[in-house]
C-alpha cells in the first residue's frame, strides 16, 4: 500500500520537525551551558564570542541591491556587521568590506536550521515569513526587522508575510495604513514602523544621474512579469511573446527569478518555442539597471519592477490585465483595492485580451502620450517618501535599536 503526502503536508511536517530538532538542540546547548556555569564555580563569563550585533539575512542574491547602500552606510560608520546570504554566487561575497563580514549559509532549508539557532542582537531582513514558515524566531535574537523589495502594496506578500517581524520599515503612508488594519484584523500586537524610503530606488537614481548618455538604438520593449498563477506567463503564455513580435521591435524577456524555479516547466517551454535571436533576447542578469536603462517602455502585470522603472527611469509602461487573484496573499483581507491597482492607470495603459491585435498601437501611444509624466510624479510622493536617505534613515534606526536593546540588557544584568 501506497501513502501519498501532498506538497503543502510535507512542507508543514518538515516544519514541525525543523522545530523539535531545534528545540532540543537548543536546550542541549543550554544544558551545556549552565553546566559550565557550575564547573566554573558559579561564575559568569564575560562576553560571548558568538554574538552578533547585527545581522543581515537574505534568501536570495537577487536582493542585493536592497542590501548593498545598507551595507555601504554600516560601513561607513565603521559597525560590525554579519551579512548571511543563501547564494553561493551572491555578489556580496566578492565584495571586501573591512566591518562587513560576508558568509554563504548555505541554502533553503540549512540557511533556516541555521537562522534558527542564530544569537544576535538585532537581525534585519528581506524574506517575508518569520514564524510562518520553516523560518522560526530563535530564542537568542533580540529584535527582528523587515525591509521590503519592492515599492509597492506591503500585502502583497503571502498570507502572514509580515505578522510577527518586530519593526517594518515602509516606504509611504499607504503601507502603514496596511500594516496597522492587519494587526487589528489578527488581533496582534502593535509593531514599530518606521518609513525611511527605498535604499535601493536612491541608488539607482544616482547611477542614472552618473551614466552616459545611450546611443540610438532601436526601439525595445521589456517584457518583465511577476510569477505565480496571476502572472502573464500563466494568463497568456506564448501569446503575448506572439504579439509583441508582430512589432517589429527588440523585445527583451526577463522574467521573475522565482519563474526558474517554481515555473520551470513552463519557462523552459517557451524558452524553446522562442529561443534568442536579433529581434528577441531572454536576460537573466543579477542587476537590472543596464537592461532598465536600455528599454523604452515596459510591459509586466503586479511585478514591482513596474515602479523601478517608471519612478527611476521616468519611462512609460503596459500593464496586462491578468485579473489579479488576492486569495493567497495579505491583500485578501482588505476590503480596498490595493494601492499598486489604483496607481497603475495613472502611470500606464493596460493591455487586455481586446487589444492584442493592435499591441504597436497601444506601446506607441503609451510611449507619446504625456499624461502619464503626472501620474509618475504621483506615484513617488506616495510610496517613495524620504528620497536620496532611506539608507542613513535605516542605519539610523537600527543602531538606535541597537543601543535600546543593550541598555536594557545592561540593566538587567546589575
Amino acid at each position: 500500500m501506497r501513502f501519498y503526502i501532498d506538497p503543502g503536508t510535507g512542507s508543514m511536517l518538515f516544519t514541525i520537525l525543523v522545530g523539535v530538532l531545534g528545540a532540543a538542540i537548543y536546550a542541549m546547548r543550554n544544558v551545556l551551558v549552565k553546566l559550565r556555569f557550575l564547573l566554573s564555580g558559579g561564575s559568569k563569563e564575560k562576553g560571548n564570542a558568538n554574538e552578533i550585533p547585527f545581522a543581515i539575512f537574505t534568501d536570495s542574491k537577487r536582493y542585493w541591491n536592497v542590501f548593498e547602500p545598507i551595507c555601504e552606510e554600516f560601513e561607513r560608520r565603521g559597525q560590525t556587521v554579519v551579512y548571511m546570504t543563501a547564494s553561493p554566487d551572491d555578489p556580496a561575497l566578492s565584495r571586501k568590506f573591512e566591518h562587513i563580514k560576508c558568509e554563504f549559509i548555505g541554502e533553503g532549508n540549512k540557511a533556516f536550521a541555521k537562522l534558527n539557532l542564530m544569537k544576535a542582537d538585532v537581525v534585519l531582513s528581506s524574506t517575508p515569513g518569520l514564524d510562518v514558515y520553516q523560518w522560526r524566531r530563535s530564542k537568542d535574537v533580540k529584535w527582528y526587522a523587515h525591509i521590503p523589495h519592492a515599492p509597492s502594496d506591503i500585502t502583497a506578500y503571502r498570507m502572514f508575510g509580515i505578522d510577527y517581524f518586530d519593526t517594518v520599515f515602509l516606504s509611504g503612508q499607504y503601507q502603514v495604513e496596511q500594516v496597522r488594519q492587519l494587526e487589528k484584523l489578527r488581533n496582534l500586537p502593535k509593531k514599530e514602523i518606521e518609513i525611511v524610503g527605498v535604499p535601493y530606488l536612491d541608488e539607482m537614481k544616482k547611477r542614472l544621474e552618473c551614466a552616459p548618455p545611450l546611443p540610438r538604438h532601436e526601439t525595445t520593449v521589456l517584457l518583465a512579469p511577476s510569477w505565480g498563477p496571476s502572472s502573464i506567463f500563466n494568463r497568456y503564455g506564448s501569446e503575448m511573446i506572439e504579439a509583441l513580435l508582430k512589432t517589429g521591435y527588440h523585445i527583451v524577456v526577463r522574467p521573475h527569478p522565482q519563474s526558474y524555479t517554481s515555473e520551470k516547466e513552463l519557462l523552459e517551454g517557451l524558452m524553446k518555442q522562442y529561443p534568442n535571436s536579433d529581434q528577441l533576447e531572454w536576460n537573466r542578469d543579477n542587476d537590472n539597471f543596464e537592461v532598465l536603462r536600455r528599454s523604452d517602455i515596459l510591459i509586466s502585470d503586479f511585478s514591482g519592477v513596474l515602479f523601478d522603472f517608471s519612478l527611476v527611469f521616468d519611462k512609460p509602461i503596459i500593464y496586462a490585465d491578468t485579473s489579479f487573484d488576492k486569495g493567497p496573499y495579505d491583500a485578501c483581507w482588505l476590503e480596498e483595492e490595493m494601492w499598486t491597482f489604483s496607481i497603475l492607470p495613472k502611470i500606464g495603459q493596460q493591455l487586455t485580451k481586446d487589444n492584442f491585435l493592435s499591441i504597436q498601437n497601444v506601446i506607441d501611444s503609451c510611449m507619446n502620450d504625456p499624461k502619464y509624466r503626472a501620474g509618475r510624479e504621483q506615484a513617488r510622493k506616495e510610496t517613495w517618501e524620504h528620497m536620496g536617505q532611506s539608507a542613513s534613515r535605516t542605519v539610523d534606526y537600527l543602531m538606535k535599536k541597537y543601543q535600546e536593546l543593550t541598555s536594557e540588557a545592561s540593566k538587567e544584568n546589575v
